[in-house]
């Protein structure tokens, strides 16, 4: 089992998440037997380098996956083109692991950070379809589950800022065309934000929902009980979009059950993997710039809030590409790995 490969597609490797899934492919060694690369007309033809090979990108079409015979699909593409082309692949008997919003929430499909619920990919044994969670989520769950497994969770406050690349490269292309006509004097007209993103903060990201919060508030509080397995957390959030390129911020306020002093928190923390960076007397505190192109969760700023008898402030950075993205959907495939899901999942058709 060992020296066994896989045959991978990545659907939408054109763009950023896409992008990042083949370079953590390569990173961590996944055992690739043949990359098939998929996007959208535009990009049909364009040559990807894996490795040592150059792989041309195919059309993503309905039948590419029956006749590529694939064992992983990575989707890096919207909510409307993962809806349309995973049940395809799924059906070809690839594992899918969905990086859009679309399966997240449904019952039967599982939506897992590895290091917070591995054990929930078994759900997906009949269909073969696993959701990663949004980016700011995996951050913030990678933080809670440790602490909320050792002292329960009463409530969580998160305010997030959220860097542009989340919204995609023609983002970053308009950040950093704002900042030259700003110092050009020329009139700024948004296109991809509802307003200038440059030297701004913008208290919106996607859609207003009826009870005045945005979509994106909304996916972190339900899927973190999803998550969590806890369906009754109080959790609320306000989302932010900043003018920064790559890494999501998060400033989060917990409400436990009982007393827990900053300390064990920060060893909890460590133990479970997030990197403790906090020596505020050395100003010494996570931040984007630092945690580009980092595959790990950092936390910083933790100490007690005094406002509530049993509180905590917790400063939480992680790449949004990366962690919150692209290795996350990486490491989910790893676990599959791991468990042998691959083979026990094959449709009686393929099993060999």
């Amino acid at each position: 089992m060992a020296d066994k490969k896989y045959r991978v597609g990545i659907c939408g490797a054109t763009g950023l998440v896409g992008g990042e899934m083949i370079n953590s492919l390569l990173e961590r060694k996944f055992p690739v037997s043949e990359l098939k690369l998929y996007a959208s007309e535009n990009s049909v033809g364009e040559e990807i380098e894996f490795g040592t090979k150059s792989i041309k990108v195919e059309q993503l079409k309905p039948e590419v996956f029956k006749s590529a015979n694939l064992d992983f699909v990575l989707f890096a593409t919207s909510a409307e083109l993962s809806a349309e082309f995973v049940p395809h692949a799924a059906q070809s008997g690839a594992i899918c692991i969905d990086n859009s919003s679309h399966f997240r929430m449904s019952p039967e499909v599982p939506l897992v950070v590895p290091e917070v619920n591995p054990d929930d990919i078994e759900w997906a044994s009949q269909h073969r379809v696993i959701a990663n969670p949004n980016c700011s989520t995996i951050q913030l769950v990678c933080c809670l589950k440790p602490l909320h497994d050792k002292n329960p969770l009463k409530r969580v406050v998160v305010s997030s800022y959220q860097s542009v690349s989340g919204a995609g490269a023609d983002a970053l292309d308009e950040l950093q065309s704002q900042v030259g006509k700003l110092f050009s004097s020329e009139d700024i007209q948004p296109k991809v934000f509802p307003h200038q993103i440059a030297f701004n903060c913008i208290p919106q990201i996607d859609k207003f929902l009826p009870n005045g919060f945005t979509k994106e508030e909304m996916k972190i509080i339900e899927e973190s009980r999803k998550i969590l397995g806890a369906p009754d957390l109080k959790i609320t959030a306000t989302a932010v979009r900043v003018p920064t390129l790559i890494s999501h911020s998060e400033s989060v306020n917990l409400e436990f059950g009982s007393e827990m002093s900053p300390d064990e928190a920060r060893a909890l923390l460590d133990e479970a993997g997030v990197i403790v960076m906090d020596l505020p007397e050395k100003s010494l505190y996570p931040m984007g710039f630092q945690t580009t192109g980092r595959d790990e969760v950092f936390v910083g700023r933790v100490r007690k809030d005094e406002s509530v008898p049993h509180g905590l402030h917790l400063w939480v950075v992680a790449d949004n590409l990366r962690k919150g993205a692209a290795t996350n959907a990486v490491q989910i495939a790893e676990v599959c790995l791991e468990r042998d899901f691959v083979s026990s999942w094959k449709p009686a058709a393929r099993a060999s």
